[in-house]
């Protein structure tokens, strides 16, 4: 598999909003999900995982990055009850500012 961190157009993500989730897929096969609740103004993110097949080739990381930038570009604020975004977060203080003020840690 080619390296994740280099543009690459067989990786993409992609939002599923009819099934509350945003998928990364490779070669057009589903490799792993985030699941997500909306509010109005913000966007809960609940769950994260990357397929066994695809473990260690930084998906996870690209899907984080990725859902994170979106709902930036579309001023929500961050809910990050999934574990795996909120080290995300907390290894890239950058996107730190998208967390919900009075979010805590479930």
């Amino acid at each position: 598999m080619a390296d994740p961190d280099v543009a690459d157009p067989d990786i993409e993500v992609v939002d599923v909003p009819e099934r509350h989730h945003y998928e990364i897929r490779v070669d057009g096969k589903r490799a792993g999900l985030v699941t997500y609740r909306r509010a109005p103004g913000e966007i809960t993110f609940v769950h994260t995982e990357v397929d066994d097949a695809y473990e260690g080739h930084g998906l996870g990381t690209r899907l984080a990055a990725t859902v994170l930038d979106e709902a930036r570009a579309n001023g929500l604020v961050v809910r990050p009850v999934c574990p795996f975004i909120r080290e995300f977060i907390d290894e890239h203080p950058d996107y730190r500012d998208l967390v919900a003020p009075d979010f805590t840690a479930p």
